[in-house]
Formats: structure tokens, C-alpha cells, sequence
């Protein structure tokens, strides 16, 4: 079985590398794939970015169209739902529905943000979650996807 991880950015995030560097840090999400891909050259990558709630559903629920096919089923997702992760029950909801594991990231310390962000309506939900570690997060997401990696559909 091939591996094969989804990340999925939510709003904003296109703007990694170009808004508030000294919060988000100055690497941008290419740049950021492009480090993942070099790290994992066996793994297949799929990058998809929306600032669209639906959009976003739609991907998550992707994996559970492919199982119901009987395609290969996906190693796993890396989310980082941005603004969403604090108020979408809907987008909860999705990963829920996943049959892939969802490893959540946030690339700032969102339990130091303000108020507002500090509860994620996701952690509970997803298999892990990593906070607080910069686009690092994403490396760390992708590694603890391989290395819990199941055999199972």
C-alpha cells in the first residue's frame, strides 16, 4: 500500500509567509510542501487550501467517498483549520467522518491567543493535535501519521 497524506489548510492561510511573520513565521506554505516533499520522497502529498467552509467538508470528506468505492484508502490528514477550528461544528462533523486519522496543527500557540481562539471544537476529534511549534507543525503532523500508521481501510 502506497502512503498517501492530505494536507488541508483553512482560511488565511494562503497568506503563510506574507502576514505577521513574527506570529506565522516568513516560510510560505510552497515552501513548506516543498521542504515535506524533499523529507518524504516515498510519500505522496496532495495540497489543497481553501478559505471556504464547505470547500473544506468537501475535502475532508474525499477519504470516506474512496473507501466506499473500495479505492486505496488514504494514510491520513494534516488540518489546520484556521479560523474554523474555533467555531465550525460542521467541519467537526467532517472529521468525524473521516476514516482517515486527523492530525490537527495550529502554527501558533492558540492557548495564548486571545479568548476566542483557545477552545478548538476539533481537538477532541482528531487523532492528535500539535500547537504551537511554527510550519514545523506540519513536519511533526506528517511523521506522527507515519509512524501510527494502520493497515486498515
Amino acid at each position: 500500500m502506497s502512503k498517501r497524506i492530505c494536507i488541508v489548510n483553512g482560511p488565511n492561510l494562503n497568506w503563510l509567509g506574507k502576514r505577521d511573520a513574527a506570529l506565522y513565521g516568513a516560510l510560505s506554505m510552497e515552501q513548506v510542501m516543498l521542504d515535506i516533499q524533499r523529507r518524504y520522497p516515498d510519500v505522496c502529498f496532495t495540497y489543497y487550501q481553501s478559505n471556504h467552509e464547505g470547500d473544506l467538508i468537501d475535502k475532508l470528506q474525499e477519504p470516506l467517498e474512496l473507501q466506499v468505492r473500495g479505492a486505496e484508502p488514504v494514510t491520513g490528514i494534516v488540518l489546520n483549520a484556521g479560523g474554523y477550528t474555533h467555531t465550525s461544528v460542521a467541519l467537526r462533523d467532517a472529521v468525524t467522518l473521516c476514516p482517515a486519522p486527523v492530525v490537527e496543527v495550529h502554527v501558533t500557540d492558540i492557548s495564548h491567543r486571545e479568548a476566542f481562539r483557545r477552545v478548538s471544537l476539533l481537538t477532541d476529534v482528531c487523532a492528535y493535535t500539535i500547537i504551537g511549534h511554527g510550519t514545523d507543525g506540519y513536519l511533526e503532523a506528517v511523521q506522527w501519521l507515519l509512524d501510527n500508521q494502520t493497515d486498515k481501510p
